[in-house]
């Protein structure tokens, strides 16, 4: 694990990049020539101007808008090996800001919700500002609900690239979607049924406790005890649980995976009873399986409840087989399977994995909100 200080002068900055590709060049040379060297090194030094301007953009933007970070204000960025780019480029863009800043270098966990070495758990809770750009989800681990709890105001990244950084979600206008987001609350008020189908073959129905839509997920972290994804985008709320029924067809992505066959999931009473689509539904059925075995014999058929259901809001995302991007997209919608518990269920399972839908109908009660992946409201 490295800690990084704040540093005011650009040279000591530079000091902290590294170059990993010093042998590298040597084999160039002696390859293909010098002067072959010479126009592809100018090449790298053109795309690596863009990408590092690209980066410093989407960090002030970050820094100002989204977490709105003020003079003064302890600030930990939290990176590890795959993100420090955009640890870098957050770091540099804090810097300006406020002179309390650490920029903490962790090593990669291993799956979502794994929680951060005790250091770094302990400094987050010491933050008035904590920024995670990490591979695997810090979102839901005992750490950021402390840090949280303390008073700390969270953004983590999971699954965060240099292009998702740089462009699609990240590049949306955060007020706007801030907007359209609790736009949406009046039609929400008092509606109790949901009614999603497709074109695909998708006909469910549930029930959820309209007080309980969250409206919070805009990109906009300005205050003391709110969480949020980058990019953000979304209004969610979690199915009354055993109330589900019905067929429904992931067609978008599931997880991590852009999909080129569909999956069918068969829901009785809050509950995937089949799982259908080849090769990926063989997939899910063993990695549900395999997660039930590790729970109680009467916690076990939790794993596949229907967790949380929610509408894409970010008109920049793009549907590209990353779940941190796929469910905002705008006119989409998702559902998750497996751990209902942050959100108020009974589901404790250690498994939450979402599934998008490209172009649903929805339904509240008797008001429809999407027609084929639109809004048909005024939002």
């Amino acid at each position: 694990m490295h800690l990084i200080m704040a540093k005011k002068s650009k040279e000591k900055s530079e000091e902290l990049r590294q170059n990993p590709d010093d042998d590298l060049d040597d084999v160039v040379d002696s390859v293909i020539g010098v002067e072959e060297k010479v126009n592809s090194g100018q090449e790298t030094i053109d795309s690596e101007t863009s990408l590092e301007e690209l980066l410093a953009g989407s960090a002030k933007m970050v820094v100002e808008t989204c977490m709105d970070i003020r003079r003064g204000e302890n600030v930990l960025i939290v990176c590890d090996p795959t993100t420090g780019d955009i640890g870098q480029a957050l770091h540099e863009a804090t810097i300006k800001k406020s002179e309390r800043v650490l920029l903490i270098v962790m090593p990669k966990a291993k799956h979502h919700g794994e929680e951060p070495p005790t250091p770094v758990a302990n400094l987050m809770r010491q933050q008035q500002v904590v920024i995670a750009p990490t591979k695997y989800s810090l979102t839901h681990t005992r750490a950021v609900r402390q840090a949280v709890r303390d008073g700390a105001r969270v953004a983590t990244m999971p699954g965060i690239t240099n292009d998702m950084f740089t462009h699609g979600g990240m590049a949306a206008d955060f007020n706007s979607i801030k907007k359209r987001i609790s736009n949406l609350g009046p039609y929400f008020r008092r509606r109790r049924i949901v009614n999603v189908k497709s074109a695909e073959g998708t006909d469910i129905t549930f029930e959820v406790n309209w007080r309980d839509w969250k409206l919070d997920d805009n990109g906009i972290c300005n205050r003391p005890r709110m969480l949020t994804n980058l990019p953000a985008g979304k209004a969610f709320i979690m199915p009354r649980e055993g109330t589900m029924n019905g067929v429904l067809i992931i067609d978008g992505s599931w997880d991590s995976t852009l999909l080129e066959e569909n999956i069918e999931l068969q829901i009785e009473d809050g509950m995937v009873v089949d799982v259908k689509g080849g090769q990926i539904a063989a997939n899910i059925r063993q990695e549900f399986g395999e997660v039930a075995k590790k729970l109680r014999s009467k916690d076990r058929e939790n794993v596949w409840t229907v967790a949380e259901f929610g509408f894409g809001m970010n008109d920049q995302a793009r549907m590209g087989g990353n779940v941190l991007e796929d469910e905002k997209r705008l006119g989409t919608c998702y559902f998750s399977i497996g751990d209902n518990s942050a959100l108020g269920g009974s589901a404790i399972v250690g498994i939450h994995i979402p599934g998008v839908l490209q172009k649903p109908s929805v339904w509240l009660d008797d008001s429809q909100v999407l027609q084929d992946g639109e809004f048909i409201l005024d939002i």
